[in-house]
This record gives C-alpha cells, sequence and structure tokens, in this order.
C-alpha cells in the first residue's frame, strides 16, 4: 500500500486542468483575486516592510517578482514577502474544519514558481486548487492543537502547489514533500496569548521553507521517509493518532475549494458571525451608546482562540486586537462597520471603547458546537441601561461558502483594497487577466501587472 506522501505526491502530478469542472476553476479565479486583493492592501504594513527589505538583500539567477515594488529576488524571498502582504489584513479566505486556517496563503508559493517555471494560467489555476485539497483534506484528519498550528500543513499544501506549478515528477514531488515537512513544524503559540507579527507571517515562512524544499528536491536531493508513518513522522509526533485521507477531489468526489469562504471583514474568521450579528443589533439599537452588557454564544474552538486569554479584553496591537471577539464586537457595535484603520492604536487605546470591550461576555454555545464545521454559529444579546434587550443569531456569514459574495462584492472588495495601490486603469487591468486566467501564457504577465505604478513630482 502507497505511503500518504507517495498518494499525495501521485495525486499532484497527475492532476491537470483539463480535470478541473468550469465551475471549481472559477472558484480558484475567485481565490486568487481575493487573495492578490489582500496583498495589496497589506503592503504598507511594517511585516511587509521588513520582507520586502529582506528580499532586496538578494539578487537571484532565478529571479522572482514581489508584489507591488516589482522589485526581483531570490524564489523563496519572493514567497515571503508576497505571503506576508496576502496574511497581513487577516482578510484573506478560510477554512473550518477539525484544523481550521487559510489555504489562500499557499499562493504565495503557486504564483512564484509559477513565474519561476513560466507556466501557463491553466497551470497555475491547477496548482491553486490542488494546494486547497491538500490543506483542507489534510484539515479533516484531525485536530494539530494544542501543540501545533495550521500552518505545519499549509507547508505541505503550499509544496504540492510548488511541485506542480515546476511540474516536478512524481518522485521529485515526493521527496520535496519529505523535505517539507520533516524540518517544518509550527507551534500553535503563534495563535495565542499576547499575538505578535509573527501571526501574519507564519504561513509565508511555511511558504518560502516549501518553495526551497521543492527547488531542492528539483535538484535531487532527499528527504527523510516516510515522512508520515515513521516513528518519529507527522503521523505519530504532530496528529497524534489514527490518521486518514477522504478521496481527493475529482471525477465522483468534489474538490475541496467549493467549502472555503472569503472574508467580508480583516480579522479572524471565527468572528465573522460574531461581527455581522454585531452589526445586526446595532441596527435595532436606539442609541449604540447605550450598552450595559453583551453576551456571545458561539462554538468553543472560536472561544479558545478569538476570546481565550486574557489579553483579548485589553489587546495592545492590531495582531492581538484582529483575533479578539470582544474587540472586534465592540468596534462594530460603535461604529456600525469594521475596517482595517480601527486596529490602529487610536482605537486600541479608546478608553470608551475599551469599555465596551470589558462589557462583552462569551460563552460555549452546545448549539453552535454540534454544527461545526458547517456552520459558525453565533447569537449574541445586547442589554441596555434601561433593560431593552437585542438579539441576532447567525450561522452564516456574509462570504461563507453557503452565503457567497456574488462575483460583483468580490469586485468591489478588490477595488477597495488594490486602489491604495493601483491605479484604477491598473487594476481592471489585473483584474481583467484573473477573471480570464486561463488565457494567460506566462504567469509572470500577471505578478507584474500588480508593479505600482511610479508618479513623476
Amino acid at each position: 500500500m502507497p505511503t500518504i506522501a507517495e498518494q499525495l505526491a501521485s495525486y499532484a502530478t497527475n492532476l491537470h486542468y483539463r480535470d478541473i469542472p468550469s465551475e471549481t476553476a472559477h472558484l480558484a479565479k475567485r481565490m486568487l483575486i481575493d487573495t492578490l486583493a489582500c496583498a495589496l492592501g497589506g503592503y504598507h504594513s511594517v511585516p511587509s516592510q521588513i520582507a520586502r527589505d529582506m528580499a532586496a538583500t538578494v539578487t537571484s539567477t532565478q529571479p522572482c517578482t514581489v508584489i507591488g515594488s516589482g522589485q526581483t529576488t531570490s524564489p523563496d524571498l519572493a514567497t515571503f514577502a508576497n505571503g506576508v502582504m496576502m496574511r497581513y489584513l487577516d482578510y484573506n479566505d478560510g477554512y473550518t474544519s477539525k484544523e481550521s486556517g487559510h489555504p489562500s496563503d499557499s499562493i504565495a508559493a503557486v504564483l512564484t514558481t509559477s513565474e519561476l517555471a513560466r507556466a501557463n494560467g491553466k497551470r497555475a489555476i491547477a496548482a491553486t486548487v490542488l494546494a486547497y485539497e491538500a490543506f483542507c483534506r489534510i484539515c479533516d484528519a484531525g485536530d494539530l492543537k494544542p501543540a501545533f498550528d495550521h500552518v505545519t500543513v499549509g507547508c505541505i499544501a503550499s509544496v504540492l502547489g510548488a511541485a506542480r506549478s515546476l511540474r516536478l515528477t512524481q518522485t521529485q514531488t515526493l521527496q520535496a514533500l519529505n523535505l517539507g515537512i520533516a524540518p517544518n513544524l509550527a507551534l500553535y503559540q503563534t495563535r495565542i496569548g499576547d499575538v505578535s507579527m509573527w501571526k501574519g507571517c507564519a504561513y509565508a515562512n511555511a511558504s518560502r521553507n516549501a518553495v526551497f524544499a521543492t527547488l531542492l528536491a528539483q535538484r535531487g536531493l532527499t528527504g527523510p521517509s516516510p515522512v508520515f508513518e515513521g516513528r518519529g513522522g507527522y503521523v505519530h509526533t504532530v496528529h497524534r493518532g489514527p490518521f486518514a485521507l477522504e478521496p481527493f477531489g475529482g471525477k465522483e468526489h468534489p474538490f475541496k475549494i467549493a467549502e472555503c469562504s472569503i472574508k467580508r471583514f480583516p480579522l479572524g474568521q471565527y468572528a465573522q458571525t460574531v461581527v455581522q450579528a454585531a452589526l445586526e443589533v446595532r441596527e435595532q439599537l436606539p442609541d449604540a451608546h447605550d450598552i450595559a452588557e453583551v453576551t456571545i454564544e458561539t462554538l468553543q474552538t472560536a472561544i479558545n482562540i478569538m476570546a481565550g486569554d486574557a489579553e483579548k479584553w485589553h489587546p495592545t496591537n492590531r495582531e492581538t486586537a484582529d483575533h479578539s471577539m470582544p474587540y472586534t464586537t465592540a468596534v462594530a457595535l460603535t461604529y456600525g462597520t469594521i475596517h482595517a484603520g480601527h486596529f490602529d492604536d487610536a482605537y486600541l487605546h479608546n478608553p470608551d471603547l475599551l469599555a465596551l470591550t470589558g462589557k462583552v461576555k462569551v460563552r460555549v454555545s452546545e448549539a453552535a458546537n454540534r454544527r461545526v464545521p458547517e456552520a459558525m454559529l453565533c447569537k449574541m444579546e445586547v442589554v441596555t441601561h434601561a433593560g431593552q434587550r437585542y438579539t441576532s443569531e447567525v450561522a452564516y456569514h456574509k462570504g461563507h461558502y453557503k452565503n457567497p459574495l456574488t462575483d460583483a462584492e468580490l469586485e468591489e472588495k478588490f477595488h477597495s483594497l488594490a486602489g491604495a495601490m493601483l491605479s484604477p486603469s491598473q487594476a481592471n487591468a489585473l483584474l481583467e487577466r484573473l477573471w480570464h486566467l486561463e488565457d494567460v501564457a506566462d504567469m509572470g504577465e500577471v505578478v507584474k501587472l500588480t508593479k505600482r505604478e511610479t508618479r513623476e513630482a
């Protein structure tokens, strides 16, 4: 019987664009549009600047492009810089299962290696669908917490996406998995406590390492095997229990990208329904400032990640705040919206906003637990000082795969983020190429369209 790595390598090398239904290809293009928008929106962040500074220290005989700046660097550092931009705003997609995360982070690896290989758009679509499939199927197999972070799975997905973009053989892909998995096991501490800048860099680093491993395998390097089933392998050290993958997408089985959601708000995915519920309650309130108490009932996993530490009631940085259920609820109730600017210092130190954050109570809902992972049920009740009660219940936030954004709404999100970097004509040109990615002959053309125009003084 083939090993798990052999199964993954075989699937990766045998998945082609022609095997992907048109509706699945369309979903991949939607995710690419959303992810590049998030990257352009995150361009000016401090972690992104640091990543680009690092990238600028290296020149390469295999140059790859950094989004926004247009600078070139080594494939691994381009992947890291682009991945940090994609993730920084916490606005890119989400998948929830036994383990959860953001499979679109693997697009950083797919884009770089597609550019490097001068792959066409059809191959990039196949590589994207493959990365999603691997990420989601492994997340379905079991929870990595409390020891390991979901980017451990992300490295596997990025290896396979990169290997497909580079058209590695099955043997090379197998070795890329061995080389990618063994040294790249990420700790869950990334997501809890006083969350640091690394939260937005962790998957980007996994993708960087995945590209490096893939390039080593392409050149003939071998890695530890069997990397999953071995005594010191993934199953025994990370998964810590029985491990089996469901059948991969294709033929009679649907592709998992169809179960991934696009975010409506720039914050952790487990608070998307919470914030929507808060906005719906706010519409009922006669006075948004007359709030005595807020009670949230939602699933245990959401509370663990976004309300499981004292820091979530007193966030001191952006990374903790966008992963704070109490804080994001207070923002939504106070301002009737939530955007990236609400995580700036002026809001983090706003005494009225912090006072409302302190009024938020969070409880586990067994009804919500029973609906995981199909829904992220949230029930919210707001009580005024006069004792009036207002409630809302949300199971599928706008953008959830069961309540999806329309293509027009996705384009609106794209322009709202890309407009910070690109002129309207540039943004439209990039969007047009992405919607017709199957017609693109060289993915390098698409990456170069993200370069910001320099304006003369």
